[in-house]
């Protein structure tokens, strides 16, 4: 079992492409953490500096207490789990996953045993003889999982591992990683461009953008409280909805001007900032689920609500995302309620005050934290 620690960790390739800058991250033992962003963002090549596949430019790699930097990967006892599984095709399960003991000259009663019990953990034990192309892409998966399991590794680095699953089984397949996490208390490093994903099964969330970390937190408070715009459109789906604003004073209390109304700040956090701050171009966010067509929060709101001509009506089962336009601002409501909204119809939405996040419009910055 070990943490990891990155330390100012730079990878720069030989034409000046700059993939990591400056990299500091602190991994606990035991933890699940999820790096994720789009891509090119760095996320992948951190994952392969930690298994020693890519060669760190700057900065210091420790796996537990030793500085990894210059150690091979075959000596850092960590197990890596591959997008496209890798298995040995002519050979079958059990030999796929028994291979790397065997390289290791693990006796062979230790290999049956270690096979075995990760075998029944992965509900596997029916396919040992089988090899990879009789096996489903899921099937395929656990193998891959059983053999980076059975080296009993300080560390497991996860990439990409669900992107050539099926939707649904890519569900399922979380649910598996996140017991078989809990069950092995060991670190686990995960990358994935599905912030779903991350939402779902980190324990921390390290977000990164041009190989660069944005923020680094649990997924409740990237969601709540993101440091920067770029961190707030990335987690959440559908994604944050954005309006250009500026603000304006008042007796005191501050004011969002939009392009055709007026919304006063209630949050007394944001209204004690925007007071400070006096005006500045702001870009304001709004999630789909806080932007309402609810009767009783409209008549009780008037004054937070703008409104805006339906697009797209996408009905979802129990809610239905409706997609509309204010003043080219493109906007996404979900909304519960089983009213029939007709597409081209203008509609008037509420703007749940205390649930505004403001931004920064040069910047970007979140101004809670300027």
């Amino acid at each position: 079992m070990a943490g990891i620690s990155l330390k100012n960790i730079s990878k720069v390739y030989s034409d000046g492409t700059v993939a990591v800058n400056d990299l500091n991250l602190e991994i606990e033992n035991k933890e699940f953490i999820i790096l994720v962003g789009p891509s090119g963002c760095g996320k992948s090549t951190t994952l392969r500096m930690i298994a020693g596949l890519e060669d760190v430019t700057d900065g210091e790699l420790k796996i537990g207490e030793r500085v990894v930097n210059n150690i091979a990967p075959k000596d850092r006892n960590i197990a890596m789990v591959f997008q496209s599984y890798a298995l040995y095709p002519h050979m079958s399960v059990y030999k796929n996953m028994a291979f790397g003991l065997e390289l290791r000259k693990v006796p062979k009663d230790e290999i049956e045993r270690r096979v075995t019990e990760a075998a029944r953990i992965l509900d596997i034990e029916h396919l040992l003889k089988r090899k990879p192309k009789a096996l489903s892409g899921g099937q395929r998966q656990r193998v891959a999982l059983g053999r980076a399991m059975v080296r009993s590794p300080d560390v497991f680095l996860l990439d990409e591992p669900l992107s050539n699953l099926d939707a649904k089984l890519r569900t399922a397949m979380r649910a598996e990683i996140t017991k078989l996490h809990r069950r092995l208390e060991t670190t686990f490093v995960y990358v994935t461009h599905d912030q779903t994903e991350a939402m779902t099964m980190a324990d921390r969330i390290v977000v990164m953008k041009d190989g660069i970390v944005q923020q680094v937190d649990t997924p409740q408070n990237l969601y709540k409280s993101p440091v920067n715009k770029f961190v707030a459109g990335f987690i959440g789906s559908p994604a944050m909805n954005f309006v250009n604003c500026t603000n304006e004073t008042v007796k005191g209390k501050a004011q969002l001007v939009l392009a055709d109304t007026v919304i006063p700040v209630e949050n007394s956090k944001l209204n004690s900032k925007l007071v400070s701050l006096g005006e500045m171009p702001l870009t304001m966010g709004i999630r789909p689920e806080d932007l309402t067509i609810d009767s009783n929060y409209l008549k009780n709101n008037p004054d937070s609500c703008i409104t805006a001509k339906v697009e797209v009506a996408e009905p979802m089962g129990s809610e239905t995302y409706l997609y509309a336009d204010y003043f080219s601002s493109k906007l996404v409501s979900r909304v519960y309620n089983e009213d029939k909204i007709n597409v081209g119809e203008e509609i008037k939405l509420a703007v749940k005050n205390e649930k505004i996040h403001l931004f920064d419009r040069n910047t970007g910055l979140n101004i809670l934290t300027l």
